[in-house]
């Protein structure tokens, strides 16, 4: 009965397909069908998708916008994608103006923008509620398994572990590298300008990437590397940056900005974790310590020293155990990690350093109170070998650092990621699993902690009250994500540009656009800054 049930008999379809053809008398299904083809085909489903995007995504975004400031509706599956391919920093800061916290979609990712110095302050210090994320892309680049994407407890350990690499005693450790690598590129730079250029300005900005980028991998992994391993870096470094931008494509495809920053970051790795292999070899010789791999390998050996002398049932005293016990960690291991310090140190610097040297220039006056202090404390002899202590005498130095990094801050935003429902204000909670990035740009250009913000003038961290504005000083970060390297990054360009002002004289083309900024991760000169470099008598 059940077959039966279903069965049409001749009769029944001979009068249907009567009626069919009635229907169709004046053409009306036939032209319909004549009409379909593949492109009407994709149009239509384009046309489906589109609205079910819209009806379940947008109603889905307004619910999480709630009272906040935002697009009233989405762009269909990518949002403002197409606009942040080319950011804008007027846009930025539109946004930022626009409201305490504000939002925006990319991909159907929720994102939050935290603008005033509070709500990003909240950000950082709320570990229970969210922890870095970078961008998705991050994860595949620096490996899921980084240090930098820990959490809690575990974060916290790790952090311990790498503190001791920078302590006053270490950075004093890390200065003769320094300077012999500043010593190297000034001399490149001076090649550059009068034998190249033949005295005609030319973009530095790319110069003083690869400059920064040696002074970093000399920095964390000395003399393991080569010369030609780190211009390697130095030049692609650029594509590792461009596929950890704030908005990206999600998915690495082949020959996408993605895809060439996690080959990138794959050669970066190999060689990070071919110095660890030789530090390790070193340092267990009896070699001296020169680099912040070799401090943290020295770390390692004198933490598992003393662990078989527990194991072995040897009492030992507590003034033998070391300060920091960790293990030892891999190879691959210690690459990421390094790479991490690489991620952070990189773009920020060389931002922060093409800022100070076309300030510096443009403001010749300034220049010569750097100049004349750095030769001050060396006694009148500029070659005297960088330390601490003299690093203690250059409070007019220190000031012009500190002021180009308020006036012109390299990180403008740290993304995170709400682990769980972020009550973030009485009136407003930020969705699980959202992205909340705090901005700090807006704290750093507050009127009230800074007067006139759009100025540039040292002498607030000198005689003003600049140095009192610590809620407000978000350079770094704060909370117990805040950077690691910040005594490092901060002394690093006071030695860059003290030494400098000794050793060279250069000039600015200003451009239309010198003032104007660019967003390449960090901020940069629109015109990359021109520069002309000659020697110093």
């Amino acid at each position: 009965m059940a077959a039966n049930a279903s069965f049409v008999s001749p009769t029944a379809d001979a009068k249907f397909a009567q009626k069919i053809s009635q229907l169709d008398s004046n053409g009306i299904i036939s032209t319909l069908l004549n009409g379909v083809n593949g492109w009407t085909i994709a149009l239509t489903a384009l046309l489906m998708l589109v609205a079910y995007d819209q009806c379940n995504s947008t109603v889905k975004y307004i619910w999480n916008k709630g009272s906040i400031v935002g697009p009233t509706f989405k762009t269909p599956f990518i949002g403002p994608f197409l606009e942040s391919v080319n950011p804008k920093f007027s846009e930025y800061h539109a946004k930022w103006l626009s409201g305490p916290l504000s939002c925006v979609s990319v991909f159907h990712k929720f994102v939050v923008i935290a603008s005033t110095r509070d709500m990003a302050r909240k950000v950082f210090n709320s570990p229970a509620f969210v922890k870095p994320c970078v961008v998705d892309a991050a994860y595949k680049l620096l490996r899921p398994t980084n240090w930098v994407f820990l959490d809690g407890k575990a974060h916290v350990d790790y952090r311990k572990g790498l503190n001791g690499l920078f302590t006053r005693q270490a950075l004093e450790t890390y200065l003769p590298g320094q300077e012999e690598v500043y010593k190297q590129y000034f001399k490149r730079f001076l090649k550059i300008s009068q034998q190249e250029q033949k005295g005609q300005p030319m973009p530095f900005m790319p110069e003083f990437r690869e400059l920064l980028c040696a002074v970093s991998c000399r920095t964390f992994v000395g003399h393991y590397i080569s010369d030609h391993a780190i211009k390697k870096i130095a030049d692609d470094y650029y594509l590792i940056t461009a596929a950890l931008e704030l908005v990206n494509f999600p998915i690495i495809l082949p020959w996408t900005k993605t895809w060439y920053g996690k080959k990138a970051a794959d050669m970066v790795l190999d060689e990070f974790a071919k110095c660890a292999a030789k530090s390790k070899v070193r340092m267990a010789a009896g070699g001296k310590t020169e680099c912040i791999l070799d401090g943290w390998v020295s770390q390692m050996f004198e933490s598992e020293r003393y662990r078989q002398r527990i194991a072995a049932g040897e009492q030992v005293d507590d003034t033998e155990k070391p300060s920091m016990l960790i293990r030892l960690f891999s190879d691959f291991e210690i690459s990421m990690t390094l790479l991490t310090f690489l991620f952070a140190s990189q773009d920020a610097t060389s931002s922060a350093a093409t800022w100070l040297f076309q300030i510096m220039a443009d403001r010749p006056d300034l220049l010569d109170k750097v100049r004349e202090e750095n030769l001050r404390v060396r006694g009148g002899d500029r070659n005297v070998p960088v330390t601490m202590d003299l690093m203690d005498g250059l409070t007019y130095t220190r000031a012009v650092v500190k002021e180009t990094l308020r006036y012109r801050p390299p990180v403008i935003m740290v993304p995170y990621v709400a682990k769980k429902a972020f009550p973030i204000t009485e009136d407003y909670t930020v969705p699980k699993g959202s992205m909340i990035v705090p901005t700090t740009y807006l704290a750093l250009h507050d009127p009230e902690a800074y007067p006139d913000p759009e100025t540039y003038n040292p002498d607030r961290w000198i005689t003003g009250d600049a140095e009192k504005q610590v809620k407000n000083w978000l350079v770094f970060g704060t909370g117990p994500h805040y950077c690691l390297g910040q005594t490092y990054a901060t002394m690093n360009l006071m030695l860059m540009v003290g030494k400098a002002s000794m050793f060279l004289d250069w000039k600015h083309t200003v451009t239309e656009k010198s003032e104007e900024i660019k967003v390449f991760a960090t901020l940069f000169p629109m015109d990359d800054c021109l520069l002309t470099f000659s020697e110093r008598p």
